[in-house]
C-alpha cells in the first residue's frame, strides 16, 4: 500500500496550555502514519530515520476531525521516503484545512536491525512526480548539511 489516512478526534488529553492540541502529539500521528504506511510497504518492521522540513500551518482544535495522510514519495534500496500531510475541520462545517506537513524517512530492518531492501515505487501521476523530486531534493540537502558540520575523518565539529 503506497497511501494511508488514520482519522480521529483530537480529545481534551492532548490539549497544550493555550487550549489548542500540543504540536509534539500532531508529531506523534504524524509518526505512526508513516509508519503505517512505511510497513505496509516494506511487509516489515520500519524505524524512522529522519523527519524534516515539518511546518505548522495553523492549530488544531479539541473537538476537530483530524486526517493524517502518509504517502509514498521516494524509495531508496533500503528506505522509505513518506510525505505526511495532516488536516483538520470542525465536522459541523465540513471543510478541513492543511494544518501540518513534513518528510519522514523510514527504513526497513530485520529482527536485528539490520537494514533491508524495500521493493522500488514509481511515480505515475504527474503529483507523484513532483513530490519524487521534493523527496530527492529535500534528501540531498539534509545529506549535504550534515556533511558540513565534519572533518575529514567524519567527526563532527
Amino acid at each position: 500500500m503506497s497511501s494511508i489516512t488514520l482519522r480521529f478526534l483530537a480529545e481534551p488529553s492532548t490539549v497544550n496550555f493555550g487550549g489548542k492540541v500540543h504540536g509534539g502529539t500532531v508529531m506523534k500521528w504524524i509518526d505512526e502514519a508513516g509508519y503505517a504506511c512505511a510497513t505496509s510497504w516494506a511487509k516489515r518492521y520500519c524505524v524512522t530515520v529522519y523527519v524534516g522540513g515539518i511546518r505548522f500551518h495553523r492549530p488544531i482544535m479539541i473537538g476537530h476531525l483530524v486526517e493524517v495522510q502518509a504517502r509514498l514519495a521516494y524509495t531508496g534500496t533500503t528506505s522509505m521516503n513518506i510525505s505526511v500531510e495532516v488536516h483538520s475541520g470542525d465536522m459541523k462545517g465540513g471543510e478541513m484545512e492543511k494544518t501540518t506537513e513534513c518528510l519522514i524517512v523510514f527504513v526497513s530492518v530485520d529482527e536485528a536491525g539490520t537494514p533491508m531492501p524495500v521493493d522500488a515505487w514509481t511515480p505515475e501521476t504527474p503529483g507523484e512526480m513532483v513530490l519524487a523530486s521534493y523527496a530527492k531534493a529535500q534528501l540531498e540537502a539534509s545529506r549535504a548539511a550534515s556533511t558540513r558540520g565534519q572533518n575529514s575523518s567524519g567527526a563532527l565539529i
